[in-house]
């Protein structure tokens, strides 16, 4: 079965903004864009009892509603997403299915068979960032496939530099995708995910590695700079001979590195505004008595101002 492009959608704002994305990308990788919507299964005296309004007739207020509902999209049926789809981004192959069954465990399972899956988040209002539900955060934590999150209101304008004379535009340049990096214990899928990201999109790569002291050096550093700067400079020869493989594979890709004291998650954040998508990476933990999904990744899904894909890896 041929990679896909997959995408969990509900009708909401955000799996509208993910879908418009997902075919993007489907677009990029030249690959076929899958649709899943979930729908959980009814008890069975809820499923048996008839449908209230189910007579109505449908030149009444009944069908006025449904024709707002599908003029906002939150009745579309998956075959009319996939439709617009189609007519929005010639050229991207787009199927679509409904699935039942318990969201989370669906698309974990569809995830197997995709290049990529990707989901919708709220916007959290008056910030920059992601509300993300139960849902979100079991796939992102169960699958082992690549997961993207796009907030509500994500347009391709805002992955793009602007034009020159400010103005968003989604026929100038990407902006730089952006990788926070372990360099003390690297990944391989983690890092090259972000530099095909890069080089699909022709644009540069920025890569994020923060470090703390070692506990023994920290209560010397203030009377002893130089100790920092030792630590320092060592990192940063360490994150330089982390990538220096990978540059070479890339050589299109134009990379900036970043080696800093303190926590990369701030710093990630922050970066996030002027990137068009963050990689991160989620330590698979096959552990029974729970799942993480690691601190920085969480704190960024919930506060990223761009996509995030997080990166599964052992």
């Amino acid at each position: 079965m041929p990679r896909t492009i997959t995408i969990g959608l509900d009708g909401s704002a955000e799996s509208r903004a993910a879908a418009e994305w997902a075919a993007r990308e489907a677009k990029l990788h030249g690959l076929p864009l899958r649709l899943i919507e979930v729908r959980e299964p009814l008890p069975e005296p809820i499923a048996m009892a008839p449908f209230p309004g189910a007579e109505t007739d449908r030149r009444g207020n009944g069908g006025d509603e449904a024709e707002a509902s599908s003029a906002d999209g939150r009745g579309a049926t998956p075959e009319n997403a996939a439709a617009g789809l189609r007519l929005r981004h010639p050229g991207v192959e787009v199927t679509a299915e409904q699935v039942t069954g318990r969201p989370h465990e669906v698309l974990v399972k569809a995830a197997e068979d995709a290049e990529l899956l990707v989901l919708g988040s709220r916007g959290m209002s008056g910030f920059a960032g992601f509300l993300v539900g139960s849902v979100g955060l079991a796939v992102v934590a169960r699958t082992e496939r690549p997961v993207v999150l796009v907030r509500a209101g994500e347009q391709a304008a805002d992955e793009h530099e602007p034009d020159p004379t400010g103005i968003p535009s989604a026929a100038t340049r990407y902006r730089p995708v952006l990788l926070g990096v372990d360099a003390d214990r690297p990944d391989d899928a983690v890092i090259r995910f972000a530099f095909a990201e890069a080089a699909r999109r022709g644009t540069g790569l920025r890569v994020l590695h923060g470090w703390n002291l070692p506990p023994y050096y920290v209560h010397g550093l203030p009377a002893d700079p130089e100790v920092y700067r030792a630590v320092a400079d060592q990192q940063a020869a360490t994150l330089a001979k982390t990538l220096s493989p990978w540059r070479a594979e890339f050589e299109d890709v134009d990379v900036v590195e970043e080696s800093f004291g303190g926590s990369p998650s701030i710093r990630l954040i922050d970066a996030s505004r002027e990137a068009s998508l963050v990689v991160v990476g989620r330590r698979v933990r096959r552990n029974p008595f729970g799942i993480r999904i690691g601190p920085i990744t969480h704190a960024v899904l919930h506060h990223s101002a761009a996509p995030v894909a997080v990166v599964a890896h052992d």
